[in-house]
């Protein structure tokens, strides 16, 4: 038995502290985990939970502290320099390890541990807030309903919220690597904004751009459709200087426009205050098709996104408590099937 359900690292970021207020008022029992004392401590002394200080370069006390708890939920990001140390700390100490991350790169290196984990007696599952949650019901939606269904569409646009520092961190460092789509089951490259349309979200209409979403990763393995393309929200004004992107992407995959463009992120970026989460929204899309040319469509309303990724989080925590978690990799709706998303308040089919 473990002194903790649930240790939350990263905590005192902004979706972390929104992951620890939602595990809290579920009546779970927390820690509280990071690198940094001070913004821990002060976010510890509000919610009167227990904290510990812990970098993730500590593979010892890292991996002495997650196995005080039954669960992680990893909010740390960019991932792609944290999820590496947090799952290798995960697998030896047994602790089932969700994250939030939508980084592709991420999501296909934690289902590269399939085999680790399943030894190790533990669920990985990636994406457990607004990436991927809501895109992945849609797609095992779809699935179920056109079995042979060949190519996937995917695509969201978010309505009244705002942008975290975190987020734009983790994409201030993919900068300049440019897109992807997958393609005969085949995860291929593509030019950022490769396509742009618009897409009837039910509520309004919407134009979109194809982006390297981590659906081109868990889509796949929970509906084994092998063509796949994701989108989001865009400007149909910017769209045609965004096909230019591959021309200025060694310009900006240099450390010293990255770390411009950080600096600005730093000074400006804190995250959606509490009436853009509770007034926010979001819109989701997804479209199959099939070899005889068969269409289908599937719309979906969802609680604006960062509000979400606390609520998909802590439930999802909830289920592997309840003894619901399968060893090795999962995607949400994998393990939990397609209507997981209709179980938060306020979100629903259209």
């Amino acid at each position: 038995m473990r002194k903790y359900d649930i240790l939350i690292y990263g905590a005192y970021g902004y979706t972390g502290k929104l992951v620890s207020e939602q595990a809290k008022a579920a009546g779970y029992k927390v820690l509280l985990a990071g690198r940094s004392k001070a913004p821990l401590e002060a976010l510890a002394t509000d919610l009167q939970l227990p904290f510990v200080q812990v970098g993730l370069e500590d593979a010892a006390a890292l991996t002495s502290t997650l196995a005080q708890a039954t669960v992680v939920i990893h909010c740390a990001g960019p991932f792609s320099r944290t999820a590496k140390q947090m799952i290798a700390a995960c697998e030896a100490a047994g602790t089932h390890y969700l994250d939030i991350t939508g980084e592709l790169a991420v999501i296909e290196m934690l289902h590269g541990r399939h085999a680790i984990a399943e030894k190790a007696g533990i669920m990985v599952m990636p994406g457990v807030g607004f990436d991927v949650v809501p895109t992945d019901c849609v797609a095992n939606r779809l699935k179920a309903q056109m079995p042979d269904a060949d190519t996937l569409e995917l695509a969201f646009v978010t309505i009244g919220g705002g942008i975290s520092h975190g987020t734009l961190t983790s994409a201030v460092e993919r900068l300049g690597t440019g897109g992807h789509e997958r393609r005969a089951g085949k995860l291929v490259d593509a030019p950022m904004a490769k396509h742009g349309k618009w897409i009837d979200f039910g509520e309004k209409k919407r134009f979109v751009i194809s982006i390297p979403w981590g659906d081109l990763c868990t889509a796949w393995l929970s509906t084994s459709i092998p063509n796949i393309t994701t989108y989001t929200g865009g400007s149909p004004k910017l769209f045609p200087w965004l096909k230019l992107m591959p021309l200025i992407n060694p310009l900006l995959r240099t450390r010293w426009m990255r770390n411009l463009l950080q600096q600005q992120v730093d000074k400006k970026v804190t995250g959606p205050n509490a009436e853009q989460n509770q007034k926010g929204y979001a819109l989701v899309y997804g479209r199959v098709s099939n070899s005889k040319g068969e269409v289908l469509e599937q719309r979906l309303r969802v609680n604006e996104t960062y509000l979400l990724t606390a609520q998909t989080a802590v439930l999802i925590a909830g289920k592997v408590l309840a003894g619901n978690a399968t060893t090795g990799f999962r995607t949400p709706a994998m393990q939990y099937g397609a209507d997981l998303i209709t179980e938060v308040p306020g979100c629903r089919w259209l």
